[in-house]
This record gives C-alpha cells, structure tokens and sequence, in this order.
C-alpha cells in the first residue's frame, strides 16, 4: 500500500472490542443450564478440562476448571450426553465466546439424585440402614454366591482374586442384568433364587463402575427390600470407591469395588499355610514337653523302685512282728481266762451248794469251748495272713526264679557274675539251679 492507514479516534482496538463483548456477555446471561453432548475433550497437565457442548445444529466451546472438577466422581468421555451449569464468557484471546463451567452431570441425573435422596430418607427413618440389623460374615467361607453380570468386568475380577488367594473356594454365579430396566427385577429374582439353593453361606451383590443412570438399579426400592430381608449375608460392591448406592447402606457390608469384596471374604492361602505351620510347630514342641516330662517321671519312678531283697526282708521283718504280736494276744487272752477261772474256783470254795458248782462249771465250759472256737479262727485267720504274705514274698523270691528255669553264676569267690568281663576263658564256674548246682569251665566268652 501507498497509503499510510490511520485509525480514526472513534475506532476500536482488537483487544478492547473483545473485553467490551465479554463484559457484555458475562452481564447478560447470569449462570444458566445447558444440555448437550461432549466432544473434543482435553485434559492438559494443568488439571483444567476443556470439551465442546454441541447438539444436531450448533455447538460451544466450555472449559471446567480443577477446582471445580474434582468435586467429580467420574470422568465424562466422547459422546456423554451431560448438563452443565455455567456462565457465558469470552475468551479475549481468540475471540471464541464460551461457557465456564461450575458443574458437570449426566443429564436427567439431578431428578434420580432426588429420587436417589428422597428413598435414601425415607429407608433410613425405616430402619433399614441400622447397625443393629447387620449380620455378621462367615469367617471362613464354604460356598460364595455371586450376582452380578456374566460378561462384565466385575465377575472377572472376582473369579481373578478368588483364583489367587483361595482357588478351591467354590463360587456360584447368579447372572443379571446390571442396567437397564429389567436389572432391578432380575436383581431381586436372583437373591430370592440363591435363598431357594441354600447352598451359599454369603453373596456378593454388584457391578463395575458407570453413570448414576448405569448404577441405579442398585437405587431401587425393591431391591433395598430384597437385601434388608434375605437371610443370607449380603456385601454389596457396586461401581468404585466414590460411588455409594442404597444398596451399600442396606447390605450387612459394603465393599468399595468387586474385587476389594472378593478380598475380604477369601480366605489368604498364604496366611491359613502359616497358620497351619504355627500349629505344626506347636504340637511339635507340646510332644516333645510331653515326652520329655514322661522321661522324667520314669527316671523318678525308676530311682524309687527298691530291690525285691529289700522288700523281701522288710516283709519277712513285718511277719516276724505279726508273729509276736499274735502270740502275745493269745497269751494275754489265756492269761485273762486263767485269771477269771482262778477267781471262780475261789468263789466256788465258798459256795457250798451243788447247784451252784453245776452252773458255774457248766458257765466255765462254755467259755473254755469259745475260748478255743476264738483261738482257732484266730489262728486260722493269723494262718491265713502268714501264707498269702508268703505267697507274696515267694513270688518275688529269686528261688522263684531259678524254678522257671534261670540259673545264678558265681566265680570260685562266689560272686555273682553279670557280664563276660567278669571272667576268663578256662575259669569255672558254679551254675546254682532250682535244684542242685553245675560245676563249669568257661570255654570262650561272648560279648552281646
């Protein structure tokens, strides 16, 4: 160009034109809701998301910044169908008007986070909700029931954590529909099914992660009832750790993810080995104590175990003295009845009447004849006692012994020989036998 352009003074600048048009905007509209679908989603290392909102014919660009997004629970994807709340702005920069965002849900998820509230309330003032109604897990296991997908990604998970810690855990599946209208029904239908086979002592109820609408069927009313009223233990994992349902508050456990359900009810193989080495080495040790206090009680039942030649005197000392004891009792009770005998005859001197001598000595026979009928059974008695203490003694005598066929060797000393240490080849020997003895020479020795 030849011309040199000047702006006239009324003439606006790029830059202040697009603050003008922003404050214009931002003043115009307060905060407002839109609908419509996500594209071009980003998120750059800033943490903010930028994404396009569009429908069938027009479409505007949206930023939600990190301070307001991760008050998220999930990440929105292409082709979410969500409402935003947010301002209308423009970003000066381009030129581009745009909507900032303050918040971000699916679309239609404010009614269900009503409804979601609202039964929420009114199973909570039921009971439902209650600690008191909790029933306790199984601490082992036998039999696991699942309900759940048969082609999701929560099954997978389960049977992947059951496979690792505890393999021969049996698990039975119970498959539904996890969304979609018919869930809740088939949901209900198969609570009441496990209930039926009594086969499972626990179930575990759930899904993988997805949208509020994707969960809800786990926010229905009948299958909160269902749960409340199974006579199984239910644990509930349904969606991720951020994701809570009704079913979570009714179940007697909530777990935050399938698979975290899966852990805690199988049992560790790793921990039930150790365990079962801890008891090994217990027992060990408990036998060995055993043995060992077993081995002491016999040493000292062996120190207390006298000779039989000791008990033998002892017995021959204790017969000696029941002896002497018997013949002074029979002394004693002669000397008595001689004693009374003698004071009757005085008596009788003086007393002269027949009769009376009759009946006195018919009285003195009496008593002599029991006096002897008493020293009879007496002695047999004593007779008794001394044989049977006989009987005892012989059966441990060493001459009962030799009888059953032992001999006792001595040297020409007479000691009695117990090894063949003790003696030489071409010693003699004298064998004693039961009866007689052997007189020996000694050819060769022969140790054990």
């Amino acid at each position: 160009m030849s011309e040199q352009f000047n702006p006239t003074p009324l003439a606006l600048s790029v830059s202040e034109l697009n603050r003008q048009v922003k404050n214009l905007l931002e003043r115009a509209f307060l905060t407002i809701q839109v609908v419509g679908e996500i594209s071009n989603f980003v998120r750059p290392s800033s943490g903010h998301w930028y994404f396009t909102l569009k429908d069938e014919r027009a479409q505007v660009r949206c930023a939600l910044f990190r301070q307001y997004n991760q008050r998220l629970s999930s990440i929105p994807k292409q082709g979410d169908r969500v409402q935003v709340r947010a301002k209308v702005s423009l970003y000066e920069g381009r030129g581009d008007y745009q909507l900032i965002c303050e918040s971000l849900e699916p679309e239609g998820s404010g009614a269900l986070q009503r409804a979601y509230e609202d039964l929420k309330n009114k199973l909570q003032q039921e009971g439902l909700f209650d600690t008191g109604h909790k029933r306790p897990l199984p601490t082992h296991p036998r039999h696991i029931g699942v309900i759940t997908s048969a082609t999701g990604a929560a099954i997978h998970d389960i049977l992947t954590v059951f496979k690792r810690r505890f393999p021969a855990l049996p698990i039975t599946l119970y498959p539904t529909a996890v969304q979609g209208a018919d869930a809740a029904g088939q949901i209900c239908q198969a609570i009441r099914l496990a209930e039926q086979h009594a086969q499972c002592d626990v179930l575990i109820i759930g899904r993988g992660g997805g949208s509020l609408e994707d969960l809800w069927p786990f926010n229905e009313e009948r299958v909160a009832r269902a749960i409340f009223n199974c006579s199984l233990p239910v644990v509930s994992a349904v969606g991720h750790e951020v994701d809570v349902v009704i079913s979570d508050l009714v179940a007697d456990l909530r777990a935050p993810t399938p698979s975290a359900a899966a852990e805690l009810l199988s049992p560790d193989r790793q921990q039930l080995q150790f365990r079962l080495r801890q008891l090994e080495q217990r027992l060990q040790r408990s036998t060995r104590q055993r043995i060992q206090q077993q081995r002491q009680q016999l040493q000292s039942l062996k120190a207390r175990l006298r000779h039989p030649g000791q008990t033998l005197r002892e017995q021959a000392q204790r017969l000696d003295h029941l002896e002497l004891r018997l013949m002074q009792a029979l002394q004693r009770r002669l000397q008595s009845k001689q004693d009374r005998l003698n004071q009757l005859s005085t008596r009788l001197k003086y007393r002269s009447p027949e009769q009376l001598r009759q009946r006195l000595q018919e009285k003195l026979n009496t008593l002599n004849r029991q006096l002897t009928r008493q020293s009879e059974v007496l002695v047999r008695l004593k007779k008794q006692q001394l044989a049977m203490a006989v009987a005892r003694l012989q059966g441990i005598s060493p001459l009962a012994t030799l009888e059953r066929g032992y001999a006792i060797v001595t040297d020409q000393q007479g000691h009695v020989l117990t090894a063949t240490t003790d003696i030489q080849p071409g010693d003699q020997v004298s064998a004693r036998l039961h009866k007689g003895s052997l007189l020996c020479t000694v050819n060769a020795t022969q140790p054990d």
